[in-house]
């Protein structure tokens, strides 16, 4: 395997189309309806890769719990390590955790600098506590650490923990209970919680309680967070030896634990979910599978997986299909693809519907077999990409441009929807119109360029939007 990937590499220099240095060796194929999915090694000999996203330079970014992280080529697999951070303490299932990478304000491509926000465990005065850190990369090398948010307990399980960017130009950081259940209704603790931070690490104005970061309560150990398009937020967690769960994460709510295990079905449990805002999660498991890292797809490549949530498994070295309803609010069925491949921890989709899984064999959970640690690429090699009608399809007016806070859609019938993408296509706000005419909230987008896309009956068109 190793030969063939040299090989490949060499073949991606030579200036071959992006396509034929993606063809890797199929490792398995399994259907998803009627589309065949292969599945092929990316990039090999990594060490429990914690958290993968796919970055604004169109890289996979990734963490391995014992400190390093990398960017990966998704066309060669190359592995470009970056920094191993070095007061990073892994110890049990602590380490390097999630990651989050995003342009920094005012910058564009081709040159740009990127923030860079990492969480991990390390050890202050003799004990094991958690911190968040954002790093400026430029120029290729990772710099100017900064620590926003630091002190928090931990202990070598429960820590969490995953960074997720939103489009309102906060991060959201999940923490675990560390042990120490009660705190996780303890409001003044940061363990056990989802919190809401400014990019610089301040509390933002709009967080339900002035002065804190804590969005919602409850959690015990949350180790996956996506947010859709429609600003609809899912998390992932892990229970105790029952009750895993997929929640709808919503502003103020309280996620039941350590009082409440999985839906509030018992007395006590109905008791407390009323007294304290308890929001039940969508669907759970027991016996446990130990849920980790989670994805929206929603990509014409593989039609079957479309409006549906993608779930990396650990304990049941597996990767779950769930779809959401089009309330988003339950989950009809579960689905389970990619055994055979141990402990699955990452996840995340590239602009060109291609899905990419790390897993964690080095990790000394459940069924780890030691060996090493590899990104799975999973595509149906069979797509070609549908043009896109040109523009002159249809019209559509939007005013003003350039604009700051508002902008004003016209469009030439009504219903259809509205997606604003950033230059690399990756939706961060849609709204479906009810008439010819909807207003795109701005105030939470970052200055600069975006497209429009309108979907219609007659068909569909983009148009540039400038936000100043």
């Amino acid at each position: 395997m190793k030969s063939l990937r040299n090989a490949l590499l060499a073949v991606c220099t030579t200036g071959l189309p992006l396509a034929a240095c993606a063809q890797a060796p199929a490792l398995t194929t399994f259907s998803v309806g009627t589309t065949t999915v292969t599945a092929s090694a990316l990039a090999s000999n990594m060490s429990i890769i914690w958290e993968m996203v796919w970055g604004p330079d169109n890289f996979i970014w990734v963490t391995e719990r014992s400190g390093r992280i990398s960017r990966v080529n998704p066309a060669t697999g190359q592995v470009l390590p970056l920094l191993t951070i070095p007061d990073v303490t892994p110890n049990g299932e602590s380490g390097l955790l999630g990651m989050a990478v995003v342009l920094a304000p005012g910058q564009m491509p081709p040159v740009p600098t990127y923030w860079v926000f990492v969480v991990y465990n390390y050890t202050e005065q003799g004990g094991l506590k958690e911190k968040l850190v954002r790093y400026t990369y430029g120029n290729g090398t990772l710099s100017s650490p900064q620590v926003l948010l630091g002190g928090i307990d931990a202990v070598s399980t429960h820590s969490g923990s995953r960074l997720l960017l939103l489009a309102d130009g906060t991060l959201l950081m999940s923490t675990g209970d560390a042990q120490q259940q009660t705190q996780a209704q303890n409001p003044a603790s940061l363990n056990g919680k989802i919190l809401r931070l400014n990019l610089d690490g301040t509390v933002p104005a709009t967080n339900p309680t002035a002065g804190s970061l804590v969005y919602t309560l409850g959690h015990r150990n949350p180790q996956g967070l996506v947010q859709l398009p429609n600003g609809r937020i899912y998390s992932s967690e892990h229970g105790p030896n029952n009750d895993d769960e997929i929640n709808k994460i919503e502003v103020g709510r309280n996620y039941g634990w350590p009082n409440v295990e999985g839906f509030c079905d018992l007395p006590a449990e109905a008791t407390f979910c009323t007294a304290n805002n308890v929001r039940e999660p969508l669907t759970v498991w027991t016996p446990t599978i130990a849920p980790a890292g989670l994805a929206y797809y929603d990509h014409p490549a593989i039609p079957g997986w479309r409006g549906s949530l993608l779930l990396a498994v650990l304990k049941d070295h597996k990767l779950t299909q769930l779809p959401l309803d089009a309330a988003g609010l339950t989950i009809p069925s579960r689905t389970d693809f990619l055994t055979g491949f141990g402990r699955l921890r990452s996840i995340c989709v590239s602009p060109e519907g291609k899905v990419y899984i790390g897993t964690s064999n080095r990790d000394g959970g459940g069924g780890s077999t030691g060996g090493a640690d590899q990104i799975l690429t999973l595509e149906n090699r069979a797509y070609v990409p549908t043009a896109t009608r040109p523009a002159t399809a249809f019209a559509f007016d939007l005013f003003p441009n350039p604009a700051r806070w508002q902008a004003t859609v016209r469009l030439p019938a009504p219903g259809g929807r509205l997606t604003v993408s950033d230059l690399l296509g990756r939706p961060v706000y849609s709204v479906q119109p009810t008439g010819t005419t909807a207003t795109l909230d701005l105030a939470g987008l970052r200055p600069g360029t975006y497209l429009v896309q309108a979907d219609g009956a007659a068909g569909r068109s983009t148009r540039k939007l400038v936000v100043e």
